[in-house]
């Protein structure tokens, strides 16, 4: 792969399931060395993406290459470059942790001692050590998830796929796992996360690609995709309801937009930071306004999910995502 390829690209790509259509043409490029964060909610066809890049699935349509191998012709040679974690830890649970190791390491050919040499490092790397003897059955699912991605990296790949790894783990697990997947770009690893939990991709992607219905509708930095939905926006909290519509005729000339009223909320996409809270106070003191609290904040990427897909992130499980599950 030269320096300026990308680690994988896709074009195209469609995947139905029946009548179910999970994946309807998809593009992308993911340079190499980031984190590219992958949102969408249940049903979305997430996973079906992930699963034809790890060359566990055929596309119907379309053409997918990771680091320069193409994954339908050259998949041999994909699965040698690739780790793949998914949303459930997928280890043996009648080994222990270091048994469950050696055996992925001998899998990819490994000696026994090279095999062993690398699980005990990749134990201690994940704070397993003390659990390296133990039957996986006894493990946290905390634990569970760590063994599963120390297994994903037995191999030291360039490219990993986490297909929400963090789902279920508590919040001290899941900051850890943040860490670890940060020491790894750090590294030069290539990342493709699923994620729903939104402050995991706001903390960890580089590039963040939203897919709905099967198709890429948006993609960008974590900020350029806040900016598209209006970027700063002034929530103005009155003591009087009765004052909103005074409110927002003061608020009217700071926004190319009309302000939008909640209750006795008011709220106003702005169109510069600087200066904004001093100008907004003055408009409503001038005007008569009383206010019982006012504030600037970014959108967030609640928001912007919100705003490009129409639903929140989380969602109950669709007739696309069951057909997943049996594919």
């Amino acid at each position: 792969m030269r320096d300026d390829e990308a680690a994988i690209t896709v074009r195209g790509v469609e995947k139905s399931f029946g009548d179910v259509r999970a994946l309807a043409g998809v593009d992308l490029d993911v340079a190499p060395g980031i984190v590219l964060g992958l949102l969408g909610p249940n049903g979305a066809g997430k996973t079906t993406f992930v699963r034809i890049l790890a060359t566990l699935l055929r596309a119907d349509a379309g053409s997918a290459r990771v680091l320069g191998f193409d994954v339908v012709h050259e998949a041999g040679e994909v699965r040698k470059r690739i780790g793949l974690a998914g949303q459930y830890a997928a280890v043996d649970e009648n080994l222990t942790g270091l048994e469950n190791l050696v055996m992925v390491g001998r899998l990819y050919g490994s000696s026994r001692r090279a095999a062993t040499a690398r699980g005990r490092q990749l134990l201690a790397h994940f704070a397993l050590e003390d659990a390296a003897k133990r039957v996986v059955k006894t493990y946290s699912g905390g634990m569970r998830r760590r063994l599963d991605l120390a297994a994903a990296l037995v191999a030291e790949p360039p490219v990993l796929f986490l297909d929400e790894p963090t789902t279920g783990l508590d919040p001290r697990s899941r900051i850890g796992m943040w860490r670890v997947i940060e020491q790894l770009v750090a590294g030069g690893t290539t990342v493709l996360l699923t994620t729903q939990y939104l402050e995991e991709a706001d903390r960890l992607a580089d590039t963040i690609a939203v897919i709905d219905h099967g198709q890429l509708i948006a993609q960008g930095t974590s900020d350029e995709l806040k900016d598209q939905i209006g970027g700063e926006r002034l929530e103005v909290r009155l003591e009087d309801r009765a004052q909103c519509q005074t409110a927002m005729r003061a608020l009217t000339p700071m926004s190319d937009e009309a302000p939008a009223i909640e209750g006795h909320v008011v709220t106003i996409n702005v169109r510069q930071r600087g200066g904004t809270i001093v100008e907004a106070v003055r408009r409503l003191s001038d005007a008569g306004v009383d206010v019982e609290d006012l504030a600037l904040r970014r959108p967030t990427l609640d928001d912007v999910f919100l705003t490009l897909t129409g639903h929140a992130a989380e969602e109950s499980e669709s007739a696309a995502e069951e057909e997943e599950a049996f594919a």
